[in-house]
């Protein structure tokens, strides 16, 4: 049996682990309003829902350098096609383009945002990268098969998020601040947007394309 001092202390250390992690909740909490992450939520209207296809909403700039991932960004030449179609990205990511037709594939760039690059032109299984270390839209062709296109937007931040088929969007984790909202799509325009996010309190942004 336990005598009265024993108690006491077991007492003691349940309350005290039970204070330790309310405190550390609390804390957490405290830390995550003070980060100042929040949220943007989105919608993109159009005369058709096709026209939605492979939009791209974004932050145009955010106070901060942003470090491109170690990993490798890939877009592949399967079926006669680009894949994805739309590749956005953080400056100074490389692209890893793979060939997995039959076929000869090229890859080049005729955009000063590419450098102008040229990769060759290889059969199917080999990968060539390219970094791409410059601002802007740069499309993406095959001078063996021309009716082939794809884009590759370098993105100053990691802040985007492709548009849903229904014309949603969310884009997350965003420090609390006034920004410039864009929205790109191949064929058609949208007005930018001002937004200012708060944490813990999701701002919106609706966009029509016409």
């Amino acid at each position: 049996m336990c005598s009265n001092k024993q108690l006491y202390r077991k007492t003691l250390s349940i309350l005290f682990f039970a204070v330790f992690f309310v405190t550390a909740s609390i804390a957490i909490r405290v830390f995550a309003e003070e980060k100042g992450l929040g949220t943007i939520n989105g919608t993109v209207k159009a005369k058709k829902a096709k026209y939605l296809k492979d939009s791209i909403a974004y932050i145009e700039n955010v106070q901060n350098i942003f470090e491109p991932p170690k990993e490798h960004a890939v877009m592949d030449q399967k079926n006669m096609a680009f894949i994805p179609h739309v590749l956005p990205l953080i400056k100074g990511t490389t692209v890893d383009f793979l060939n997995s037709d039959m076929v000869q594939h090229n890859v080049y760039s005729p955009d000063a945002v590419a450098d102008n690059v040229n990769l060759g032109t290889w059969l199917k299984g080999e990968v060539r990268p390219f970094t791409f270390n410059k601002l802007g839209v740069a499309s993406m062709r095959c001078n063996v098969h021309v009716d082939m296109l794809a884009y590759v937007l370098v993105l100053q931040n990691p802040y985007f998020a492709k548009v849903n088929n229904d014309g949603s969007f969310s884009i997350t984790n965003i420090p609390e601040g006034k920004y410039t909202v864009k929205l790109w799509n191949e064929r058609y325009k949208a007005e930018d947007r001002q937004v200012e996010v708060k944490a813990n309190a999701p701002a919106t942004a609706a966009f029509e394309l016409k």
